[in-house]
């Protein structure tokens, strides 16, 4: 089985801001805002959303190819890539561009501003997913426009099912087109957040959105995670992490259980297990790519955890 990952590869510039957001913001004032942050700690990640999966992937024993397009200043991360032996064979260097890069300011409430410039990865719908290539599986994460729009398009023609998973594209999308990408994709996976909008901007619950593809499956941080199948509803418990680090990127490592478990078949309370677990390992270290352990030892945190294997 081949598993196409479509997204973003970026570099994440993550700061921590010493105190809370919520402070320093007047409410009434949001229409004249001007404020600064001083931010003691600072560390330059290899992130993107596709560049994270396919690591997590790794972790768990699975080999997947990544579509992306990235700038001339790509080298670092290549390098990273190589080291883990995480495939470069559609991954597409543009000219004269950077790579997408992150700027990530958290507070103590794990709360997020980030600034985004999307760089090389405004191309990446000039690029097509290699259906002739074997791919079953696909994924298609938040990317350009033209990207997300193009790449779930080529595989819902190719009859290959895939993850729809939004994220920071949101904003570039009204109900109706919304409700495009969800009859054509297999699953469709949100944070609460997220998953609000979407539901505000097609008009749809949450059992209609997984009436039209296989599973709706929606996060919500500590209080775990939903799933959406079979006309049931299945509660997925949340795992306590060890520690609380830096929580971006959790949602990218639990995508990467959910892909897991489609490959190799597990149930929908096990699959939401498992990526309740991978992201409560990834919370516990900073930056999006940092963690490790191997198959034997998510398979012992496993039973740790839920009193069975997988």
């Amino acid at each position: 089985m081949t598993v196409m990952i479509c997204g973003s590869i970026a570099y994440d510039t993550v700061m921590v801001f010493d105190g809370r957001f919520k402070e320093h913001i007047l409410p009434d004032s949001i229409h004249m805002l001007s404020v600064s942050f001083l931010v003691p700690q600072m560390r330059r990640n290899f992130g993107g959303v596709a560049g994270n999966i396919a690591y997590n992937l790794s972790l768990l024993g699975i080999r997947s190819e990544v579509l992306a397009t990235v700038g001339e200043d790509f080298d670092a991360y290549e390098t990273w890539m190589r080291r883990h032996d995480l495939s470069l064979q559609y991954v597409r260097r543009i000219p004269d561009s950077y790579t997408a890069q992150a700027f990530i300011t958290t507070d103590l409430d794990d709360n997020q501003i980030t600034a985004f410039h999307p760089g090389a990865m405004q191309q990446s719908g000039e690029y097509a997913v290699p259906t002739d290539a074997g791919v079953t599986l696909g994924l298609v994460g938040p990317d350009s426009r033209d990207g997300m729009i193009n790449h779930a398009r080529q595989l819902a023609e190719a009859g290959v099912p895939f993850i729809f998973d939004v994220g920071q594209g949101l904003p570039m999308f009204d109900g109706e087109s919304l409700a495009v990408f969800i009859e054509q994709a297999s699953w469709v996976i949100v944070n609460d957040y997220e998953g609000q909008l979407i539901q505000e901007r097609t008009g749809l619950t949450p059992e209609q959105i997984a009436a039209r593809c296989r599973a709706y499956i929606v996060t919500r941080g500590a209080q775990g995670s939903i799933v959406y199948a079979d006309g049931k509803v299945t509660d997925i418990p949340p795992v306590t992490a060890a520690k609380v680090v830096d929580p971006t990127g959790c949602g990218d490592a639990y995508r990467a259980g959910i892909l897991y478990g489609l490959i190799n078949g597990l149930d929908w309370a096990t699959t939401g297990r498992l990526a309740s677990l991978m992201g409560s390992i990834k919370i516990a270290h900073h930056g999006t790519q940092s963690h490790s352990f191997t198959l034997d030892d998510i398979q012992e945190r496993f039973h740790a955890s839920f009193g069975y294997r997988f």
